[in-house]
């Protein structure tokens, strides 16, 4: 028993530090995104590089866009919460629910009550003013990370991959249809991150005693292989933007073709690693949020 109680300590410990990473980072992308001229560039420059070859992928982002709404949320939260009440799993299904509208709830606040400075950087988008958290990537994000807590063992693994891959494209589907700022998708993975960490602690709190945490349980080659194609992504995004930000004294209606595609496709990058490192992080844990029951 005291091994026991000092493994959930430890994973207590190890959320904590999750939750406290991912909003400190999700400070440092408003700070740098919102309220400094290069990052308000940058972020200009993927909304503008999102025009290259539009025309041929308008008809799968729609498809993606117009799949979130406020019934498609109303209804996948009840999924969420069904799988996880069939599965006798009660403190689960409230936690997931929790989970999704907390993040979504979060995600709308923030935009609200956030400013953005006008630099003179996006005059055509100025009007709109803030746009950060993206509240459509926070609908696929959240339900994704949901299911990979409510999913049973055998199915966990395919329905991260699957949740993943739709949040990714998600994201990107925002940035090429003009509809958000990259940052803004980096932002909403990161407040469902945070929401994951902070259920995984109540999860732990109402763990029961008869929890069997087995090693066996865990997916840590799946967990890994997530983990690592996000840490890619971001290496290729922070190089392409970094290599873009030399640039960062020409207008962005002015730049060439190639450093429009270049600002995208690293936009995009940072995107898709971001949700698989925060997919990865939950992935890793799980097992020990949500193990089986003795008897």
């Amino acid at each position: 028993m005291r091994v026991r109680e000092t493994a959930r300590g430890w994973t207590a410990v190890w959320l904590v530090l999750l939750a406290l990473a991912q909003a400190a980072v999700l400070l440092l992308v408003w700070r740098f995104a919102v309220h400094t001229r290069l990052g308000q560039w940058l972020d200009t420059v993927a909304l503008t590089g999102n025009r290259i070859g539009q025309d041929r992928i308008d008809g799968p982002v729609g498809r993606i866009l117009n799949a979130m709404s406020v019934v498609s949320l109303l209804v996948a939260t009840a999924m969420v919460g069904f799988i996880a009440l069939i599965r006798g799993r009660k403190a689960l299904a409230v936690t997931a629910t929790l989970l999704v509208v907390g993040a979504n709830a979060s995600t709308q606040f923030l935009k609200y009550y956030l400013i953005r400075p006008d630099f003179g950087i996006d005059p055509e988008r100025a009007a709109a003013g803030n746009s950060l958290p993206s509240g459509h990537t926070a609908v696929a994000a959240s339900v994704a990370i949901a299911l990979i807590l409510v999913l049973p063992d055998k199915l966990r693994v395919l329905g991260a991959y699957l949740g993943t891959g739709y949040a990714a494209a998600a994201g990107v589907a925002t940035l090429s249809a003009g509809w958000h700022r990259p940052s803004d998708a980096v932002a909403a993975y990161l407040v469902v991150g945070g929401w994951a960490a902070v259920g995984g602690l109540g999860l732990l709190f109402f763990q029961r005693d008869r929890a069997k945490i087995s090693t066996k349980d865990a997916h840590h080659v799946a967990a890994a292989l997530l983990g690592a194609t996000g840490l890619v992504a971001l290496v290729a995004s922070g190089l392409a933007l970094a290599w873009l930000s030399g640039r960062s004294g020409t207008p962005a209606d002015e730049l060439t073709r190639r450093p429009l595609f270049i600002g995208y496709a690293g936009s995009a990058a940072g995107i898709v690693g971001t949700m698989a490192l925060v997919a990865a992080l939950v992935l890793a844990v799980v097992h020990r949020l949500v193990p089986r029951h003795q008897g």
